[in-house]
């Protein structure tokens, strides 16, 4: 079994968020961008993030076609840290099974009608392939 991707700290979770909604952008434009969300971190303290989340393969860097700034983009999809989370939580948790992680999902009522049809839908699929 491969090594589980290192996790993603909440700091570093919320520069993810901000590079999925925004990217490419540069570290000034991070900055900004947390500052309209009430959130003064410090210039090196968004660098020392996107430093360690490349570190870690989830963020790419590139140079600016102007200027001598970088531009950070997440090298990961949410969806796909998501399951990374979910996978480690199952093995951690519930012997890397899945089904106590999506009963309680479901019997938290978190699901909207939407949802429920994708998964559905999902599930159907899965039974096909069997």
């Amino acid at each position: 079994m491969p090594p589980a991707p290192p996790p993603v700290s909440d700091a570093e979770l919320e520069v993810l968020k901000v590079l999925w909604e925004h990217a490419p952008l540069t570290v000034r434009q991070i900055e900004t961008l947390f500052r309209r969300r009430k959130n003064r971190w410090a210039y090196n303290t968004i660098l020392t993030l996107l430093s360690r989340l490349r570190a870690k393969g989830h963020v790419a860097q590139e140079r600016a076609a102007t200027g001598a700034a970088f531009l950070f983009r997440a090298a990961v999809s949410r969806q796909d840290l998501v399951g990374q989370g979910l996978t480690a939580l199952a093995d951690r948790m519930c012997d890397g099974t899945a089904s106590p992680l999506m009963q309680a999902l479901v019997q938290g009522n978190r699901l909207s009608a939407q949802e429920i049809a994708v998964l559905r839908k999902m599930l159907d699929q899965m039974q096909e392939r069997k």
